[in-house]
């Protein structure tokens, strides 16, 4: 029997969908953090208004104890259109924009009154389209993202009479790109003199008149580029996003950080330090390349790694730098840090993020490490669909003010407020004088970046040594501004610490050398003997003294001198193969990846066999593509087994789940690897060239018995004594047997719909982790919760919403495949509740005998770590 709550909400959405019907639950609901009745009687002869009481379908907005979120306005859609961004001037008033139309004066009602109600006024200027606002120098910048109206760039808006209007529009710098890639966020520097802007990966670099960074980018990807599978954006080349420095008046520009895919906002913490959140590609999803979406604290000179397609660089490339935290999917929206806000001491010190597709606000609570950070994150304020687009503090009042909207959804503007029993007085964050002191490091050497002054090589080359990944990073991009005549002695003379010379070589690389995609007319290449001594620096680092993170650093540098630098002696490669050969394959992952690609390049002649056996024994799908990826280019040491083995795993590829681009990547493998085929070959692989996908592929084994169907219990009595001697790469290989690596990433492989799971051991002890897995409907997390939506034809889809566009609603409808996203439209929906059942199927481990799930649990808390004491001693 339908609840009152349902049959009101259907008639709701049966009238004009699921986020016209504003707020319906949070009117009803009787949970502290959902107060917004009031506002639902303004306006009350707008048709509108009637119906425009909820943007949360599936049930009342969630938000920890003590705090209240009200509604405070319905936007009219078809006046005032879908809004986006917005800043506060210095009477408190908020200012906000229409992601394709004009910007508006918001007055909010006063905190505890309930009678009173908004006040909207149009802000009269030819302005509009706008991404970026921020109050400043006495002016509104405004960064517009062009739609069809206004050009992008950053505007100035002033009251040149002061009667309290804007009036005055100035173009101060022009962007070249636009839509959703486009400029986006502008911010105030800490130090209150200029301003930064952050840009997605379809705007071009603009003229600047200075760089912190020598402009030495490149893809450098050592094997032929596999542009994004559907091919979109695929002209696209470094630097990709970027975060600017601009002065008030737009006259100086200065290239501050790159390497971002389209992050949506920036902020600064009180330390001084700017932080991001970055986007992931959905279309990647179940691919090795796909990364998640990441909050990235963002360094002057810094790199973080995104390219096209295949060339994202993975977090440890010593080229690039690490994420803050993984989010996992969605898309990322506005941000902001809790200070000035009337809330209890760990909110005013978190940093905010908004998440668009799955209705999520995030505070994650940073903690220093080292000369960066790392982040604890927590669900904050979650709804389904919520689709959030910014987020401020507002000083004058001390609340949180966020957006709902975009893409012409429905909008509207709420007010979060804390009135429970902690106190709220505010708080100074505490220093902690280790990490200030690696903070000034990196920033002695930051300050010396963009400069060409050679004294400086004395106080930067000894920080290449620094244990912080984070300095190291800073003084490397401060040396490569540096002639490389000026400092190569140094680079190529052997020290005592490898990380200083690999760091040394990688400078001395990017300065002498450019990558082919990004060679200027006047690039000239260095000379051999310039090539052969970095070669043979390299080679006298004595590879068995290094530990993991060294070794991947090795190969990295080796990558990007041979993608940078001419071909190599006859006698360089000879003795580069030497050496790598009997490495490979390795007991780790991340290695045989590195080295299959110097392999493959080196057309090592045993590459295929030791490869193709990798191939067929790699427990997941991420790490089969990337030894696929690698055999599509390699021309030696096949036969007609290792072929045929080659293009059956093909075959089988062509079938597996995952994002948009997944089936354009195989088949662009296929196609590369048709390209090495001799005619006899190709007539002798016919079938298998022209093979259909296998609807049923999956990259684990064939199906396994059940061995038990175990209870929580009888597990949680196995894993009462300590884990010693456990097998960590049999652990492995059970996670894809039971499916995990399907929708759950771990140690950065894996698929993306599901939690990261990276983590688990610092959330979960041992009991509640097999609870998890053996009942995983008896609690569900509200960032993964399904929706069950009944539509008036009677159809039923369960799932969790990832995207919405207008009248449009897309559900991922099972976490095996990321694709599979059936389409909704909101005027067909008679009812969406919340689903009492996991995405997470039963009986995950009924198919492994004790050992192994004794193996798989220490994989699972190890959080990736093979040295783990759990793995001592093991057989």
């Amino acid at each position: 029997m339908r609840t009152q709550f349902a049959r009101r909400l259907s008639l709701l959405l049966c009238v004009t969908g699921v986020a016209s019907a504003l707020l319906f639950a949070a009117s009803i609901a009787s949970s502290p953090a959902s107060a917004a009745d009031e506002p639902a009687k303004k306006k009350a002869d707008s048709k509108d208004d009637k119906v425009a009481k909820m943007i949360n379908p599936a049930g009342p907005l969630k938000a920890p104890k003590g705090f209240n979120v009200e509604l405070l306005y319905t936007v009219p859609k078809e006046q005032e259109g879908s809004w986006v961004n917005m800043t506060t001037d210095p009477k408190g008033r908020l200012i906000v924009s229409d992601q394709y139309g004009a910007l508006y004066r918001v007055t909010p009602q006063a905190l505890g009154d309930k009678a009173g109600q908004c006040k909207i006024e149009p802000i009269d200027i030819p302005l509009g389209e706008a991404h970026g606002l921020l109050w400043a120098f006495d002016s509104l910048y405004v960064v517009v993202n062009k739609g069809k109206k206004y050009d992008s760039g950053l505007y100035r808006v002033q009251d040149t009479n002061n009667d309290d209007k804007l009036d005055s529009v100035e173009l101060l710098r022009k962007f070249e790109g636009g839509g959703e890639h486009g400029p986006h966020a502008v911010v105030l520097s800490p130090d209150g003199k200029s301003l930064y802007i952050v840009a997605g990966n379809a705007t071009r670099v603009p003229k600047t008149t200075s760089s912190i960074m020598k402009g030495i980018w490149g893809e450098d990807n050592l094997l032929p580029r596999m542009v994004d599978g559907s091919g979109f954006m695929a002209d696209e080349r470094a630097p990709g996003g970027f975060v600017c420095r601009v002065s008030p008046d737009g006259k100086e520009c200065e290239l501050f950080a790159m390497g971002f895919r389209n992050p949506f906002d920036i902020a600064f913490n009180t330390d001084g330090e700017l932080f991001t959140y970055d986007s992931d590609m959905e279309w990647d999803v179940s691919t090795p390349w796909y990364r998640p979406t990441r909050v990235l604290h963002v360094t002057s000179g810094g790199d973080y790694g995104y390219r096209n397609g295949a060339g994202k660089w993975p977090p440890y490339y010593i080229d690039s730098l690490p994420a803050v935290a993984d989010v996992g999917p969605g898309s990322p929206t506005g941000m902001t840090f809790g200070y000035g806000a009337k809330f209890p001491a760990k909110y005013q010190q978190a940093l905010f993020c908004c998440d668009w597709s799955y209705g999520k606000l995030y505070a994650l609570h940073l903690k220093p490490k080292g000369a960066s950070y790392g982040g604890e994150l927590e669900e904050f304020i979650s709804g389904t669909p919520l689709a959030l687009t910014d987020i401020v503090i507002n000083p004058k009042d001390g609340a949180m003010y966020f957006l709902v909207g975009g893409r012409r959804t429905q909008s509207g503007l709420y007010r979060v407020t804390y009135n429970g029993e902690e106190t709220t007085f505010p708080v100074t964050p505490a220093v902690e004088a280790a990490a200030k002191d690696a903070r000034t490091l990196r920033h002695k050497a930051e300050a010396m970046q963009g400069k060409t002054d050679d004294a400086s090589l004395d106080t930067l080359f000894p920080l290449l040594s620094n244990p912080d990944r984070f300095v190291r990073f800073a003084a490397r991009v401060a040396i490569e501004y540096r002639d490389p005549k000026a400092f190569s002695k140094r680079a190529l003379t052997k020290g005592t610490n490898a990380e200083a010379e690999l760091e040394g070589l990688l400078a001395l690389i990017h300065t002498t050398a450019q990558d082919p995609a990004h060679r200027g007319k006047d690039y000239k290449d260095p000379s051999a003997a310039e090539v052969e001594q970095v070669f043979e620096a390299l080679a006298g680092i004595d590879l068995a003294k290094l530990d993991l993170a060294k070794q991947l650093d090795l190969l990295r540098v080796y990558q990007v001198a041979l993608v940078r630098f001419p071909r190599p002696s006859d006698k360089t490669l000879a003795a580069l193969t030497a050496r790598f050969n009997p490495l490979f394959p390795a007991k780790i992952r991340e290695l045989n990846i590195e080295l299959v690609q110097l392999l493959t390049f080196l057309q090592a002649p045993e590459t295929a066999a030791k490869t193709v056996a990798l191939l067929q024994q790699a427990p997941s799908q991420e790490e089969q593509i990337e030894y696929g990826r690698a055999l599509r280019v390699l021309k030696t040491g096949w036969t007609p087994e290792l072929r045929k083995s080659y293009f059956e795993w093909i075959a089988k590829a062509d079938g597996y789940k995952g994002g948009n681009s997944l089936r354009g990547f195989i088949r662009n493998i296929r196609r590369d690897a048709v390209a090495n085929l001799s005619d006899s070959d190709k007539a002798a692989l016919a079938a298998l060239v022209e093979a259909k996908p296998d609807a049923a592929a999956a990259p684990a084994g064939p199906p396994r018995p059940v061995v038990k169907e175990y209870t929580l219990p009888e597990l949680a009595k196995m894993l009462e004594p300590e884990l010693k001697g456990r097998d960590f790469e049999r652990g492995r290989a059970l996670f894809a047997v039971a499916k995990c690596f399907a929708c759950h990433r771990f140690s950065n492989e894996g698929g993306g719909l599901g939690p990261d799971l990276s983590g688990l051991a610092g959330r979960f002890n041992k009991k509640d982790l097999l609870e998890s897995i053996v009942e995983p409907s008896k609690e569900i997390s509200d960032q993964y919760e399904a929706i069950t939506v009944v539509t008036n034809d009677g159809r039923v889809i369960t799932g969790r919403i990832a995207n919405l566009n207008g009248d449009d609603i897309q559900i991922n409808t099972d976490m095996l495949n990321p694709n599979n996203m059936p389409h909704v439209k909101r005027q067909d929906i008679e009812e969406i509740t919340k689903s009492k059942v996991s995405m997470m199927p039963e009986g995950l481990l009924n198919t492994l005998n004790e050992s192994e799930v004794l193996d798989l649990m220490a994989y699972l808390l190890s959080r990736g770590d093979r040295q783990n004491a759990m793995f001592q001693g093991a057989k």
